[in-house]
């Protein structure tokens, strides 16, 4: 695997953990009509790392070339 798929990773594992953390901070501790705003910790912890893997692939698929 290359080191920079590796650091991609570790870097989802990390960024997964806190915004999961933040989805439960904010059911457990915000008023009911709050719950919709777990929403977006939870989709950012999706989009953010498959972004950030689209970039670094294609940024190395143009750089080999």
């Amino acid at each position: 695997m290359a080191l920079w798929k590796r650091f991609w990773l570790l870097g989802t594992v990390i960024w997964v953990v806190v915004c999961a953390l933040s989805a439960a901070t904010i059911l457990a501790f915000g008023e009911a009509e709050e719950a919709s705003k777990a929403i977006q910790p939870l989709v950012l912890a999706v989009a953010v790392p498959a972004v950030v893997y689209g970039a670094l692939w294609l940024f190395w698929r143009l750089r080999g070339k």
